[in-house]
């Protein structure tokens, strides 16, 4: 039985895609120190989302756009994304295990969603992996095209330091507009 694990990262930030990812790793080449990547070193994340991408059976990345999550709330477009990064795995599995509490709609093959499963299953795992480093990377482009806003420290999270450089040089294209502060600004801009 062939099983992805599917998990997104980017739900929290201000700006930018929310990014997931569908891993479908090999059990005759083992991965050693999957965990949920948050609670790994940038540098080990870095070295292992080379190795999945070597080792595993089939991967895939997709992502919901700061547009999409705007049109259709934060939790749809983590979902939509996770959706399309299952539907573009070049093998189909027969199983998916999802990162979290909820389901992507419209997937054709049986589903667990489980809570803090990026800590427990190495196909989640794998998938946190993907899934955070390809949004860290789009962030550091971000941050050369926009390097007053310090995208590449902060990743896009709602720190200090991005308020203020919200407050000084306004909201870009990129941002999500239905996110509370980023609203506020356009709001007193209005």
């Amino acid at each position: 039985m062939k099983i992805a694990g599917a998990d997104e990262a980017g739900r929290g930030p201000l700006v930018g895609s929310v990014v997931a990812a569908a891993v479908i790793l090999d059990p005759n080449n083992p991965i050693e120190g999957l965990n949920d990547s948050k609670k790994l070193t940038e540098k080990k994340r870095e070295k292992l989302f080379i190795e999945i991408k070597e080792k595993a059976l089939a991967w895939a990345i997709a992502e919901s756009s700061a547009e999409e999550i705007d049109e259709i709330n934060i939790l749809q477009a983590s979902l939509l994304a996770m959706r399309r990064a299952v539907e573009k795995l070049n093998i189909q599995p027969d199983h998916v295990l999802v990162d979290g509490n909820k389901i992507p709609q419209g997937l054709m093959m049986s589903c667990d969603a489980i809570i803090g499963g990026d800590a427990l299953h190495p196909e989640i795992s794998a998938a946190s992996i993907l899934a955070k480093v390809t949004r860290d990377h789009a962030m550091i482009e971000l941050d050369a095209k926009y390097p007053q806003y310090g995208f590449a420290k902060h990743k896009g999270y709602p720190t200090k330091a991005h308020f203020e450089a919200i407050a000084e040089h306004g909201v870009i294209a990129e941002h999500r507009r239905s996110f509370g502060p980023v609203r506020k600004v356009l709001e007193a801009l209005e």
